[in-house]
């Protein structure tokens, strides 16, 4: 299984979209959960680590870099 590297502050793409139809989060909390935060309606949800590993396609960028 390949290894996910993320870290704080990352945008990550998921496998699936958010009602919104956005499916690019930006990573605002880490430890055994991880939240996210929606890059289209800003609405933030909590996970545990192993699903969001889970759930998640690629990392695209830090938020910090692009700005």
């Amino acid at each position: 299984m390949k290894i996910k590297n993320f870290g704080l502050n990352d945008i990550v793409v998921m496998k699936k979209p958010h009602p919104c139809g956005e499916n690019k989060w930006q990573v605002i909390r880490m430890g055994a959960d991880i939240r996210i935060k929606c890059l289209n309606c800003g609405r933030s949800i909590l996970m545990p680590r192993s699903e969001f590993e889970r759930k998640m396609k690629k990392v695209i960028g830090n938020s910090e870099t692009s700005s």
